[in-house]
């Protein structure tokens, strides 16, 4: 295969769709999702742009991945009191907090989407992947960043990649795992018999107390933009965790992805009365529903456990659609856990261009993991379930944090 040099672009919108949904095919988050984050991000001015990294040979596209440019704090997995220390520490030397990254993946998603075309074998694949990263390089000398990053590898393509990564001097560190609930059952009761029986019962209860709740599944949300919005940005406000620009939406963000996926990005709404209490963004796959985004309104969601509700109305979508996989993202571990979920991990890859700085980040990794210092997973490690279920890997083995961290 005769390779032509990768390049980054500046808009997602600058590779044709099908190239890029070929080679990351049966994506809720496709190449019309990210171009929709991107044209919310620029329409407002709020939030990250997302450029991409392309390959491409005498055939055509081989090689795609969404890429953003930011400044990394040193301090943004730590939360709570440790962030307000280290504020005050890097204020003495602010040259060492903030870093500027070129990174792999995006941050309107929980994985890193880096995509081959199918008609590659290994070997073409890997002179892909030497492309893409010789684009990579050049792009971060350029824009004189500090960093080249890839952000969120699921387990296997972290698998494949982590060995050219480390012979090109990436080292890793934790990124927060994504919580999956595996659903291989007919009904919402079988589910429901596969948790403790006190996990039951508690759901049970809940469901019970929580009165008159209307559920609407919507695709498209004209009239409640502006308070899908607000339910959104209240409900992270009151997270208590804060990972920066990485976790900011664009204003239009809702109505963007609406627009851009058509069926493919249903709304549940949750009414009491004529009141919006609640709502999830549902991006739906043949074989895997992604629980993108939860806003409440309090106290009246918590009132009427609208958590627990909206919980079993998802269960009960994907069960009705014949979807196997319920993944609910990087917040709130220790109810989905309880909740039956598995925790998949995340890996972040890095490369400062500074070899100094990179010995030094390498062995300050293992400490400024966000597994690591995140304050609702270190509570999620010591939840025991009562019914001794053990959080599980992609690959189905019991996970534990302080192996796969010293094995990455």
């Amino acid at each position: 295969m005769k390779m032509v040099a990768g390049r980054v672009v500046g808009s997602i919108a600058e590779i044709e769709a099908a190239d890029w949904d070929a080679c990351l095919p049966g994506e809720a988050e496709c190449h019309a999702y990210f171009s929709a984050c991107d044209g919310a991000a620029a329409a407002s001015g709020v939030g990250l742009r997302c450029g991409a990294v392309v390959v491409r040979d005498s055939v055509g596209v081989v090689a795609v991945a969404p890429v953003f440019l930011f400044t990394y704090r040193l301090d943004t997995p730590l939360q709570g009191r440790a962030r307000r220390w280290a504020e005050a520490a890097f204020r003495l030397v602010p040259g060492l907090a903030a870093l500027r990254v070129l990174c792999v993946g995006s941050p309107y998603a929980e994985r890193c989407y880096l995509g081959f075309a199918a008609r590659l074998d290994a070997a073409a694949r890997a002179e892909a992947m030497q492309a893409l990263l010789a684009a990579l390089e050049d792009e971060a000398r350029a824009r004189a960043a500090h960093l080249v990053a890839f952000k969120d590898l699921a387990p296997r393509e972290d698998a494949a990649l982590a060995p050219m990564l480390r012979r090109a001097g990436f080292a890793s560190l934790g990124s927060l795992p994504v919580a999956t609930l595996d659903l291989p059952f007919v009904d919402a009761d079988g589910y429901l018999a596969s948790l403790s029986g006190a996990t039951r019962k508690d759901i049970r209860r809940k469901l019970a107390k929580a009165g008159a709740v209307r559920i609407e599944h919507r695709v498209g949300i004209a009239g409640l933009e502006g308070e899908i919005e607000a339910l959104y940005e209240a409900t992270r406000a009151r997270s208590g965790l804060d990972y920066g620009e990485l976790e900011v939406l664009p204003p239009g963000y809702f109505v963007a992805v609406a627009e851009a996926l058509g069926e493919r990005a249903v709304f549940a709404l949750y009414w009491v009365g004529d009141t919006l209490a609640a709502f999830n963004l549902l991006l739906v796959e043949s074989d895997r529903v992604i629980d993108k985004f939860l806003g409440m309104r309090d106290p009246l969601a918590r009132n009427h456990n609208l958590y627990a509700v909206s919980w079993m109305a998802n269960v009960r979508f994907c069960l009705e659609r014949a979807i196997g996989e319920l993944q609910t993202g990087q917040t709130a571990y220790a109810s989905k856990l309880r909740f039956g979920s598995r925790l998949v991990p995340s890996t972040i890859r890095f490369r400062h261009r500074n070899r100094l700085m990179q010995w030094l980040l390498a062995r300050l990794g293992p400490w400024l993991s966000f597994d690591h210092l995140d304050p609702q997973l270190a509570s999620s490690r010591s939840f025991s379930p009562p019914d001794g279920r053990v959080p599980r890997s992609a690959a189905g083995v019991p996970m534990d944090w302080e192996r796969a961290k010293r094995k990455a």
